[in-house]
């Protein structure tokens, strides 16, 4: 990340808004800005692969959920967050993955500008070239900063997003009893 360019655009921003950049209130903020960029959008430079290649064998390979993992990501479209909880499902094909990476997973995806569909799909495309399963389902729910602040000004509203590969694409009961349990 180019932070000077970060925090000249920060000026101009406050600039062209009105603002003094020189009051007490705003002196640091483009530097403050810049630093939570590092931290918000450290997805652009970390590879999924990272958290999913330690893997350990297993004999059965019945349905493994991590539901309710909170993230926070940014709409590419409004510079906005929007917020939610993302529920991962997979079949291991013999192997398995830490619980904890999963929840990384979704963090290289929520930490970039984008937008959820998006990053739904991109979360069970990982699952799915790194860990090797049988299948794997991702639903993600969230509410837009967009939505709710600007524009129609719907506070609450959530958006529903799933992607599903493999056996999730082709065997219904799976995807029931995946949804059952979601409690969705």
């Amino acid at each position: 990340m180019d932070k000077e360019k970060i925090m000249e655009a920060v000026k101009l921003l406050l600039e062209g808004i009105g603002e003094d950049v020189n009051r007490e209130g705003l002196k640091d903020t483009p530097e403050r800005i810049a630093r939570m960029y590092e931290e918000i959008y450290g997805g652009l430079t970390e590879d999924p692969k990272v958290h999913l290649e330690k893997t350990f064998s297993v004999e059965n390979n019945e349905m493994v959920i991590e539901k309710d993992i909170t993230f926070y990501s940014t709409c590419e479209h409004h510079l906005m967050p929007f917020y939610g909880k993302a529920h991962i499902a997979y079949i291991p094909n013999g192997k398995v993955v830490g619980l904890s990476k999963l929840a990384r997973t979704v963090e290289v995806f929520a930490k970039r500008p984008q937008i959820q569909e998006k990053m739904t799909g991109q979360i069970a495309d990982a699952l799915m070239e790194y860990l090797q399963p049988q299948g794997a389902m991702v639903v993600v729910e969230a509410e837009h900063m967009c939505m709710t602040m600007r524009g129609v000004k719907k506070p609450g509203s959530k958006t529903v997003t799933i992607a599903s590969r493999g056996v999730f694409d082709t065997d219904e009961a799976l995807k029931n009893k995946f949804f059952q349990l979601m409690k969705l």
